[in-house]
């Protein structure tokens, strides 16, 4: 017996140096841990024509939805998440023709798609559809589009080239004056530039006033009336930013509700003082 537990532990010895030597092969993880790795490049279509389709263009117009049943997908990068908490369980992507809101019920979702990182969309048992005229992707709530959940959405969404493959440059913002000409456009990476905060004094923060719905504070811009708003989450982590008085360039998803365009800022660098 005593013999039988020597060899062993010669074995595992000899085992433990092997490994100690690079005998062993290490883990290599050339498919990203996340989403769906089967997923492939055929029927992928622009964003442009994906909303301009006439089975999915009527149901975002009348802020309706339309299961896709066909094979279709989107390939696009990241421009915003939920990395600074004001873009709720949802994220914005785009291509060279256009931009698009995901809607996850899921939290923490920068943590796997960061901004700049290129995904596909297998459109195929998904609705395509619009909330106050805001182009989605998601399923059906409330007669509208909402929230797909976390599991159904992992099913639906492949990595490209790898978690290695960000890019936050890649997609470059918009002038938001040429943009907003075309409601289309609405969910694409913008800047304001040379903007002021109408209610800016060196005190108020961007939470300063009446919530305009939900945990959600507008703020209106002296350049525009009341149908551009800097829309911030009490959660977002610069809720407590203070307004600057001076001139600004501001960064955002430019998002729509009906007629107002909502400009979703995704971090404090967003907001560039550019004169005080």
């Amino acid at each position: 017996m005593k013999k039988l537990h020597y060899i062993l532990i010669a074995a595992l010895c000899g085992m433990m140096a092997g490994c100690m030597d690079g005998d062993w092969d290490e883990p290599t993880f050339s498919q990203p841990p996340y989403g769906n790795n089967s997923i492939t490049e055929d029927g992928i279509v622009s964003i442009a024509q994906l909303k301009a389709d006439p089975d999915y263009a009527t149901a975002i117009k009348n802020s309706k939805y339309k299961l896709v049943e066909k094979n279709v997908k989107i390939r696009g990068r990241i421009t915003g998440n939920d990395l600074g908490g004001n873009l709720y369980k949802q994220f914005a992507m785009q291509d060279e023709t256009g931009a698009i809101i995901v809607a996850v019920n899921e939290g923490g979702i920068n943590g796997y798609l960061a901004e700049g990182q290129e995904i596909i969309v297998d459109l195929k048992g998904l609705y395509v559809g619009a909330y106050g005229g805001m182009a989605e992707i998601g399923v059906p709530y409330n007669g509208s589009i909402g929230r797909m959940s976390k599991d159904l959405w992992a099913t639906h969404y492949k990595i490209v080239g790898g978690l290695s493959n960000v890019e936050p440059n890649a997609i470059e913002p918009v002038d938001f004056a040429v943009a907003m000409q075309n409601m289309d456009n609405a969910g694409m990476l913008v800047t304001l530039s040379g903007v002021h905060f109408a209610a800016a004094d060196g005190k108020r923060t961007l939470i300063d006033g009446a919530a305009s719905g939900g945990n959600y504070y507008s703020q209106q811009l002296k350049e525009y009336g009341s149908n551009v708003i800097i829309r911030t989450s009490s959660y977002a982590d610069f809720a407590a930013m203070v307004m600057p008085t001076g001139a600004c360039n501001i960064t955002g998803i430019a998002t729509r509700f009906n007629s107002t365009w909502q400009i979703m800022i995704r971090k404090t660098s967003d907001i560039e003082v550019v004169e005080k």
